[in-house]
């Protein structure tokens, strides 16, 4: 799981920013007091409904909300910082998966009080960012830190003089471990109303060892589309067996094209598998 995006120096005190670009010592966290409570609030949160992660490629999610202020908070500050992040289970929990961006957001005020922002949720699958356990549902969540003059690379920061605020329960999506499905239809070519067989292979990415294995005991639709047609049509149910493959068998009565179709779980998006196209004689 990758650090927050915000501050290091204050990651020691409770529901604090953490910036992995500054490495003040820990101990200075507990130099004097603690943040204040920031008068902002975060509404209007939107990230696409689902997140496809792979075994390797970084995935990136854009991220919008509208952040709320009061006068006396100056968004524009040079050590202003908001950002958005993703948590799973209980919002604050000490032991609740969170994922962050790389860099902070961008802010474009709106009115003296209020102001557009967009940033991104990275998630690194190389990097160990994810767990499949953690799969699935995750909400929405955005934080921000006005320093007023701290330096939180300094020692002696009054943290009494810092703003802190974070908000969760923005809004949910799914973080998913993405999904491949093959098929090969024959032999080919076929006779008419011989018998084919249909093999084929649904799998998804292990966010633990990088690879991809088989997904066990799912129903995966066999579908058919005509030659000439842009339509495929359900054949017959298939169960994934406990390597995730797939094989049936069905007569051959006209050209065209055989896949399989996943509709996909809270925890592996929906994929098909491209066509194969078998001539029938």
């Amino acid at each position: 799981m990758r650090n927050r995006a915000t501050l290091a120096a204050v990651s020691a005190l409770s529901g604090a920013l953490a910036l992995t670009a500054l490495t003040a010592p820990t101990a200075q966290a507990a130099d004097s007091g603690t943040p204040y409570p920031l008068d902002v609030s975060f509404s209007d949160f939107k990230i696409a409904p689902a997140i496809k992660v792979g075994t390797t490629n970084q995935v990136t999610a854009k991220v919008t909300y509208t952040l709320t202020h009061g006068a006396d908070v100056d968004i524009t500050a040079q050590d202003f910082y908001t950002d958005p992040f993703l948590y799973r289970g209980t919002f604050g929990g000490d032991s609740t998966p969170e994922l962050y961006g790389d860099d902070y957001a961008t802010c474009t005020a709106t009115s003296s009080t209020t102001a557009t922002c967009t940033g991104t949720v990275d998630i690194h699958p190389a990097d160990g960012d994810l767990t499949n356990a953690e799969a699935g549902t995750w909400k929405g969540a955005a934080e921000a830190i006005a320093f007023n003059g701290q330096d939180p690379s300094g020692s002696g920061i009054d943290y009494s003089k810092v703003g802190y605020k974070d908000q969760g329960d923005l809004a949910t999506t799914l973080v998913q471990r993405y999904s491949k499905l093959t098929v090969n239809a024959g032999p080919e070519p076929v006779a008419k109303g011989r018998t084919l067989t249909i093999t084929g292979k649904l799998s998804r990415a292990n966010w633990e060892d990088n690879l991809y294995h088989g997904y066990t005991g799912q129903p995966v639709k066999l579908q058919f589309r005509k030659a000439g047609t842009s339509t495929y049509t359900t054949v017959k149910t298939v169960y994934t067996d406990s390597y995730g493959n797939l094989k049936t068998t069905t007569t051959a009565t006209y050209d065209g094209y055989w896949r399989y179709s996943f509709a996909g779980t809270t925890t592996t998006p929906a994929v098909n598998a491209t066509g194969d196209f078998v001539d029938v004689r």
